[in-house]
């Protein structure tokens, strides 16, 4: 190589690495069902014990830190301190709240957390709320949560089944329709694609047949995506004494298990179970159902666990 060429390579190299933006990404900021980990009126529970033991409601961050944008998905009761572990992954000091939240439904655990941006908490002023039509219909129409829309505290944005939302030039979202209880609204996941890599977010579905049925097989989503984040409520039937749980409208572990067992071993490491009720056995790391979940290739989300984009 001449004097030239080298002369030439070292300068060029400083500046290519000064144009690498850093990655995208996202962070789970709570693992658990609607109820939280232990759920209220749960009177002997080790996690009132044990602090380590406790979960936060199921929700995810994402952070942009190209742009110092962040969006949440889902507003859970946990909301104050999800925002705070956000603060604390990835602070943003001149400007206050967040980019956008996206919601799944109208379930509790989902889009509670809205409270907290009225004037009587932080005094959000316009945040922008992603919500399919009747969730959005929904968060107009009913109290508390048309203040919300009246004082400008959040402002609605009506998401479409499978179109795309282009949040900056390197992050997309596109919501999509899965089978689950519909009292108040329909029921969405997401797919959240970065410059790289892609990852689904489905907390909550009735079964995986349903979804067979309306012609979307959840195989063809994970092989899509680099990381999946379903639907594990329960792990088996049983684990709530004196119920027959056959009914209930979540997947549960066992039967995902037994579903994905024929896919390879790079599509079942894809599968990150979330969304676990106070009394799923799979929450403690040292339990049998934990091990057998990691012996088959799958893995339980763990707070704070982080995926690159």
């Amino acid at each position: 190589m001449g004097t030239r060429s080298l002369f030439l390579l070292l300068f060029l190299l400083p500046t290519a690495a000064c144009a690498q933006q850093p990655e995208p990404y996202l962070v789970v900021l709570g693992i658990a069902q609607d109820g939280g980990v232990p759920q209220a009126g749960t009177k002997t529970h080790p996690a009132w014990d044990d602090p380590a033991q406790r979960r936060l409601v199921v929700s995810l961050a994402l952070v942009d830190p190209a742009t110092s944008q962040r969006w949440l998905f889902e507003a859970t009761p946990d909301f104050r301190e999800q925002l705070h572990r956000l603060d604390v992954v990835f602070p943003v000091e001149d400007k206050p709240g967040l980019d956008g939240i996206f919601l799944t439904h109208a379930h509790m655990g989902h889009y509670t957390g809205l409270m907290y941006a009225g004037h009587e908490s932080m005094g959000a002023q316009g945040m922008p709320v992603y919500a399919m039509p009747r969730m959005r219909d929904y968060l107009s129409t009913n109290g508390p949560w048309d203040q919300l829309v009246r004082y400008n505290n959040i402002a609605l944005q009506e998401l479409a089944n499978g179109v795309p939302v282009r949040l900056n030039d390197r992050l997309t979202v596109m919501p999509f329709l899965v089978p689950h209880r519909q009292e108040y609204s329909e029921v969405a996941g997401f797919r959240i694609d970065g410059p790289n890599r892609a990852v689904v977010f489905i907390p909550d579905i009735d079964s995986w047949e349903d979804w067979d049925a309306e012609g979307t097989r959840i195989e063809d989503v994970i092989a899509e995506v680099d990381v999946a984040y379903l639907d594990a409520s329960f792990y088996a039937n049983g684990e709530i004494p004196g119920r027959d749980m056959s009914g209930f409208p979540h997947p549960f572990i066992t039967h995902s298990m037994e579903r994905f067992a024929g896919l390879p071993a790079s599509e079942r490491a894809k599968v990150r179970f979330i969304h676990l009720n106070h009394t799923n056995p799979a929450l403690r790391p040292d339990s049998e159902a934990r091990r057998t979940i990691l012996e088959n290739g799958f893995r339980v989300a763990e707070e704070m666990e982080r995926v690159d984009l």
